[in-house]
């Protein structure tokens, strides 16, 4: 099983569960923790591979990794505590885990909250994985992924976000990181899905002004999936919005997600 940690509010039925992206690990969340435990029950996840994770890197690493399977890691987790329903907050590819999971299991998704939400790979970011790919074997890891951090994060006031996800990358091992970039093989099919369908699950749709990569595609995704979903935009903030702008983020997820009990 997957590392996770539980803060639990004895005066709330409500659970939030936080889902890193690759490369991360459930300390990004550090700015979310005290308020969000303040008004609901808190799970925290280290996906496969990753934080406290790390240490089961062998028990995942026999079969070929796939969203589904790491959905289902998540799943397991649930499972295990018992938790029926869950709101999710997702940032990055956390967020295309989350949409897996409510594809698989839409009954233990109460609303899905998607920060920095990966929905269409543009232009520069195939040209991102057509590098790697390439250089995956050649290049250490570390190396490919701080390329990645900087061309996704570029601004000075981005270098945060940058840093704390390039000093969580450095607690990978070299074959988890291509095990993690193999899924980009399935990630266009399974995008194009996501933007086709839309679930009757209430989604919070929150992003950073200059994340130009990523925004573009999930304004034209909000505008056709208008029933269940809803975007705000927070300005002078990156790609993730939860560390670079955590005061707005906390303040209007907790109100998105009090609305949708």
């Amino acid at each position: 099983m997957i590392s996770y940690t539980t803060y639990i509010n004895k005066d709330s039925n409500q659970w939030v569960t936080f889902v890193h992206g690759a490369g991360g690990s459930s300390s990004i969340w550090y700015k979310q923790i005290r308020e969000f435990h303040s008004n609901f029950n808190v799970l925290l996840l280290d996906l496969r591979g990753h934080g406290s994770s790390s240490n089961e890197v062998t028990n995942f690493a026999i079969k070929k990794y796939t969203f589904k399977s790491i959905a289902n890691d998540v799943l397991e987790v649930l499972d295990h505590l018992q938790i029926k329903s869950s709101h999710f907050v997702g940032i990055s590819l956390g967020t295309i885990v989350i949409r897996q999971l409510a594809e698989m299991n839409p009954q233990r998704i109460k609303s899905m909250i998607m920060g920095g939400a990966i929905l269409k790979m543009n232009f520069r970011s195939q040209v991102l994985m057509k590098f790697g790919n390439i250089f995956k074997y050649v290049l250490p890891y570390i190396v490919l992924y701080k390329f990645f951090a900087f061309i996704i994060m570029p601004n000075k006031n981005h270098k945060q976000s940058r840093l704390l996800f390039i000093n969580e990358a450095k607690k990978l091992y070299q074959k988890e990181f291509i095990r993690w970039f193999k899924l980009t093989a399935e990630i266009n099919p399974i995008l194009k899905w996501f933007r086709q369908k839309e679930l009757n699950i209430p989604t919070f749709y929150i992003m950073g002004a200059e994340d130009y990569m990523f925004l573009p595609s999930v304004r034209k995704v909000v505008e056709n999936h208008y029933k269940f979903s809803t975007l705000v935009v927070v300005e002078n903030c990156g790609h993730v919005v939860n560390v670079e702008n955590a005061s707005v983020f906390n303040k209007e997820v907790i109100l998105f997600i009090n609305k949708n009990k």
